[in-house]
């Protein structure tokens, strides 16, 4: 198969979810070897007969992104099948706490999405990168909550910045290997919660709290960027496909920006 992709190998961990699911189709629409990884065993299958059906190359193993000997384990099978990786992506996402001010936040809320959004990028990005050569790309995404002040998001904000600083200084690193490093930085997306995003879970309580619906919620969001829309599973998707590419082969430590406007610098 031919594509932006051709011959490349890639891992996309959090691959049954429906960021990871849209972008590892995409990867694979574009000729790359695909290796997806989450902890469900029958969403990670229907991901890749999906993929399949399209013609791709997808292969799946269950895992645990939190648990760094495992994926270390995986990007060593990846590697052993494949002959090297290319490409690794990070779709990992972990239910938490939102809407809770700092003054009722409690050390456990606020630490969790800490440790698990940082600890699990770590755990991949390194993993990867011992089995990437030159052209090599790792790709992780955040949302704007990195630059917001709240309230009510700390644990979360602080979160995305890590992994925003992680993804910086991983170019410093890796650079001298040819190895890229780039940040997706998302707004919320609409579709996700109708396909089993823990999005829902973290966004429900809040629209619960404000006497809206979910949908009114996310029309307000749209409502309040620049663009009047929120980014689409296709938008990101392309964001990666581009962020992996050859074509964005002078380009590391950056963040591209998918917040339909809402962040400006």
């Amino acid at each position: 198969m031919q594509g932006e992709l051709a011959g490349k190998v890639a891992v996309v961990h959090g691959g049954s979810g429906a960021i990871g699911g849209a972008v590892a189709r995409a990867f694979a629409r574009e000729g790359a070897r695909v290796f997806l990884a989450a902890r469900g065993r029958e969403r990670l299958d229907a991901a890749v007969a999906a993929i399949a059906s399209a013609g791709g190359d997808a292969e799946a193993d269950c895992l645990d992104a939190l648990d760094a000997d495992a994926v270390a384990a995986h990007a060593d099978r990846v590697a052993e099948r494949a002959g090297r990786i290319d490409i690794a992506f990070n779709a990992v996402g972990f239910v938490h706490v939102q809407g809770v001010p700092f003054a009722e936040l409690s050390l456990a809320d606020f630490e969790l999405p800490v440790h698990r959004y940082i600890r699990s990028q770590y755990a991949i990005a390194q993993a990867a990168a011992r089995h990437m050569g030159d052209g090599g790309a790792i790709v992780s995404l955040v949302t704007p909550v990195s630059r917001m002040t709240g309230p009510g998001y700390l644990g979360h904000c602080v979160a995305c910045a890590g992994v925003e600083a992680l993804s910086r200084h991983l170019a410093g690193e890796l650079g001298a290997r040819g190895i890229r490093s780039v940040c997706l930085r998302s707004h919320v997306i609409p579709e996700t919660l109708e396909h089993g995003s823990h999005a829902r879970e973290v966004f429900q309580p809040q629209a619960d709290a404000a006497g809206v619906s979910l949908d009114e919620m996310m029309r307000a969001a749209a409502e309040s960027t620049p663009l009047r829309r929120l980014p689409t599973l296709d938008d990101i998707a392309a964001a990666a496909v581009y962020a992996a590419s050859p074509r964005a082969g002078a380009m590391t430590g950056a963040i591209l920006n998918l917040t339909s406007g809402a962040l400006v610098d």
